[in-house]
């Protein structure tokens, strides 16, 4: 069965939705408005179709990254102005989008003006008649600031499509995307989970208390991703949600990934014991997931299409006030085991992620410095009965295992006085703040800092995971249900927003609940080594 295409005409949707509703076309056709079986001139004449929208990543003061998939092979143009009228537009000549990319391809824009709005379309022209183009698709996006003045403000979550909750027609998709591209926020960072490759999407799910949850579907959702044009489609999933394509078109992303991006709790060299995989070797679907990953994400470190030989980690600088340091705790870990080894140089990170970690801290001249960390530091996430899947592994005591590579980096941000880190994640499924310092902690060696947990955006909502208090946490906020994989009907979705006033430097970290209500909001003030 050929996989849905979304279209760009959501007026023509109630008409088509009477007569689709039913099958797995008229499925995927409620989440997109109902256009994508339309047949407009465009798809008549044979030109080349943007149909599932634009997105921008790793923007900074004078750069970014514009990406689209076409429908056919077809050669990317982007031009950018200052207006909307693009008036004194600027060519960006892109890439050839063929088979080889899954017809994906990204632009990066160099030369932009800083701390402005910057408008793009992107044109998709035949490769053998130039004249032959597509409909534009447009988009805007703000550069970061080169003047500490102007303040930055982003939000940041994570988890979406988990735990078989997908895109419900009947409760306007995934919601919570709208709500945050109407906060208009300098950029969104993606904590990882932005699929799930291992989650099947059912048709339908009955809840507790009798009420039917509805999912869009597709074929590459039927089963657990295994080939590359099954990764592919969880990806292109995603993007069948109006939603996701009209943030996307306003908000640039900084995405990281996690597991889900390949499948639940993997680790390199891990062969798996799961009947629902014919291949059993995860490092060959690891390959093919950052694949996919590189084709259908904008990020500025995967440098050769597909994701060849690239990396995820990556500092993302955005003007005077913030560095991103964006963290890969998948792809060099050691295997999850009950995590209590006393001498662990791999750890979370990998020795070379650590040393390039440190080194760009003691480099950076941002006032804060975000770490944006796949998993949380001081809760308990287990896998399975013994072994465990993040950092902590419930004793309290001296670090041990994946502790010791933590350990290490926060007595090297306290011993070079690196002032405003602070750690931002998502992963665990509910929302809350921890601070943790050292009079409270077994292991002393280190500046007080603060953890802000967030998520899910579109999926399972669980319990509040238990606290290790090797590094002391207090947890002064948490917001969690009582039983595990409520749906989004049952439990709100979580995104968190920082602020970073241009004038004073302080910075103000809000916890959110779909719905427009700040659940938690702490401020934090610059130029300090804890607090």
């Amino acid at each position: 069965m050929s996989h849905p295409v979304p279209g760009s005409s959501p007026a023509s949707a109630p008409a088509r939705r009477s007569v689709l509703r039913g099958s797995l076309a008229a499925s995927a056709a409620l989440a997109l408005g109902g256009a994508g079986l339309a047949a407009p001139a465009f798809a008549l004449s044979g030109r080349p179709r943007a149909a599932w929208g634009v997105q921008t990543g790793d923007v900074t003061a004078s750069s970014g990254l514009v990406w689209v998939r076409s429908d056919r092979p077809a050669r990317m143009i982007v031009e950018t102005s200052a207006t909307e009228s693009f008036r004194r537009a600027r060519r960006h000549h892109g890439p050839l989008l063929g088979a080889g990319t899954d017809f994906t391809g990204t632009t990066a824009l160099r030369g932009l003006p800083a701390g402005e709005q910057i408008h793009y379309r992107v044109t998709l022209a035949d490769p053998d008649d130039p004249r032959r183009t597509g409909e534009p698709v447009t988009g805007t996006f703000r550069t970061a600031p080169d003047r500490r003045r102007d303040g930055v403000r982003f939000l940041w979550s994570g988890d979406v499509a988990g735990q078989g909750w997908g895109i419900n027609p009947d409760v306007g998709g995934f919601r919570a995307y709208d709500e945050m591209r109407r906060l208009d926020p300098d950029f969104f960072l993606c904590s990882g989970d932005a699929i799930y490759a291992d989650g099947v999407i059912e048709p339908s799910v009955t809840l507790p208390d009798g009420r039917v949850w509805r999912n869009v579907t597709t074929p590459e959702k039927a089963k657990v991703a295994e080939t590359l044009a099954e990764y592919r489609g969880n990806f292109r999933y995603n993007l069948l949600d109006h939603n996701i394509r009209a943030f996307n078109a306003r908000v640039p992303s900084i995405v990281q990934w996690d597991d889900h991006e390949v499948r639940n709790n993997w680790y390199p060299g891990q062969i798996l014991d799961d009947p629902r995989y014919a291949e059993k070797d995860v490092d060959v679907l690891a390959a093919r997931a950052a694949r996919a990953f590189g084709e259908y994400t904008p990020v500025s470190t995967l440098h050769v299409p597909g994701g060849h030989g690239g990396r995820v980690h990556r500092v993302v600088r955005y003007g005077p006030l913030l560095d991103v340091f964006v963290l890969d705790m998948r792809s060099y870990r050691n295997p999850n085991s009950p995590n209590r080894q006393a001498d662990d140089t791999t750890g979370i990170l990998g020795a070379e992620q650590l040393a390039w970690l440190k080194r760009e801290l003691a480099a950076s001249t941002a006032v804060w410095k975000v770490l944006a960390a796949d998993m949380p530091i001081g809760l308990v996430v287990p896998d399975g009965a013994a072994d465990f899947e993040a950092i902590a592994q419930g004793d309290p005591g001296a670090p041990l295992g994946r502790e010791l590579q933590i350990a290490e980096l926060l007595r090297f941000v306290k011993h070079r006085r690196i002032t405003g880190t602070l750690w931002l994640t998502a992963d665990v499924h509910h929302t809350s703040a921890q601070h943790y310092a050292p009079e409270r902690a077994a292991f002393g060696d280190f500046a007080p800092f603060w953890e802000f947990v967030t998520g899910p955006l579109a999926a399972g909502a669980f319990p509040a995971s238990a606290l290790d208090g090797t590094f002391g946490p207090d947890r002064v906020f948490v917001r969690a249900p009582e039983r595990g994989n409520l749906s989004p009907m049952e439990s709100p979705s979580y995104f968190g927003e920082v602020d970073i006033d241009g004038h004073s430097g302080d910075l103000t970290v809000r916890l959110r609940a779909e719905g427009g209500k700040v659940l938690f909001s702490k401020v934090l003030r610059p130029g300090r080594v804890g607090q």
